[in-house]
């Protein structure tokens, strides 16, 4: 027959951490870049340099995404 295993350990919380979260402790403005570094695992400074090209090149809709990113994941 089966054998059937019972865990006794303490139950584990539910990982909230892998869900998208601001970072307002480690942030410049409102942890929206260290939010999405430590949600992809990637350093910070990757994503800052990202935003700014986008900014960049893309005549400012960059801003529009990171305000929109701010406001909405609070």
């Amino acid at each position: 027959m089966s054998q059937l295993r019972f865990d006794d350990s303490a139950p584990r919380p539910i990982e909230s951490s892998r869900g998208f979260r601001l970072d307002k402790a480690h942030g410049k403005i409102m942890g929206v870049c260290s939010g999405i570094a430590n949600y992809f695992n990637v350093d910070v400074t990757l994503v800052r340099v990202a935003f700014a090209l986008g900014t960049l090149l893309g005549f400012g809709s960059a801003v529009l995404v990171y305000l929109l990113i701010g406001l909405i994941a609070d």
